[in-house]
């Protein structure tokens, strides 16, 4: 299936490692240009190298704190620039850290919705004007706790749950301009922050890591955690312009772990 993605430009947030850089992945073997951007200009510059050895569309990086307006101000800018317009945005934040409610501080409310609500309104908003002129599309990444609130990730599960309802009232306020935006909402996906998590609980409960990941994965209908290009292939799809009539919704990619409606 062509999923006319050659040539078009892509901007992917939190892209240096684990989902983004999936993501970005599957963008250039698409053609597609794709902008990468996280904090670290080195980790960059090796993902770019890596990308590009794909054969597929140009790859551009620019180092970016999404907590900081004025750099995504001109990470959207210098995007615009080089490749004309931003087609396709992909919101994506680290996780913040875990924790029960009464161990949270102000500044641990105010680090999280900055990074993990308010960056993502920050830059739908930079990249509107561009894509009011031509449609677009825009996938916000959230968690599965969107519909099923995961013990111990108070902060997550609070602010995910904001990106949702973003996502459904935009879906209404975009459509006239042929936007669509929805969310993607991970399960348990081998990368580097899942381990981390994985690691966390399996020190409270005194078992090993891999221990604690067998305990999970029995929860898990299809009985394993899922790949980063798995996740990424449905990503992709929603940025593309096979994707004609999805706007508002919220996917799980989960192998059947949440048991929620």
């Amino acid at each position: 299936m062509d999923l006319a993605l050659k040539d078009k430009t892509a901007l992917i947030i939190a892209s240096s490692q684990g989902l983004g850089k999936a993501i970005a992945e599957k963008l250039v073997e698409e053609g597609a240009n794709v902008v990468i951007t996280s904090r670290d200009s080195e980790k960059l510059e090796k993902v770019k190298n890596e990308l590009e050895h794909l054969n597929g569309g140009n790859v551009f990086y620019q180092a970016c704190d999404v907590k900081n307006s004025d750099q995504i101000k001109d990470l959207v800018g210098e995007t615009i620039q080089r490749f004309g317009t931003i087609d396709m945005l992909v919101n994506n934040a680290g996780g913040p850290p875990a924790g029960t409610f009464e161990e949270m501080t102000d500044e641990d409310w105010q680090h999280a919705f900055e990074l993990n609500l308010l960056s993502y309104i920050r830059m739908i908003r930079e990249v509107l004007p561009s894509m009011k002129e031509n449609g677009g599309r825009i996938v916000n990444i959230a968690s599965s706790s969107v519909k099923e609130p995961i013990p111990g990730l108070l902060l997550s599960n609070t602010f995910r749950l904001g990106i949702v309802g973003l996502t459904k009232t935009l879906a209404q306020e975009l459509a006239k301009y042929h936007i669509l935006i929805n969310t993607v909402a991970p399960g348990r996906i081998a990368t580097d922050r899942v381990a981390s998590l994985d690691e966390g609980n399996a020190k409270k409960q005194g078992i090993t890591r891999e221990q604690m990941e067998e305990s999970v994965k029995k929860g898990i209908p299809l009985g394993r955690y899922g790949k980063p290009e798995e996740f990424a292939a449905y990503v992709t799809f929603l940025l593309s312009e096979v994707n004609t009539y999805v706007t508002g919704q919220t996917l799980l990619v989960d192998g059947g772990m949440v048991k929620s409606v």
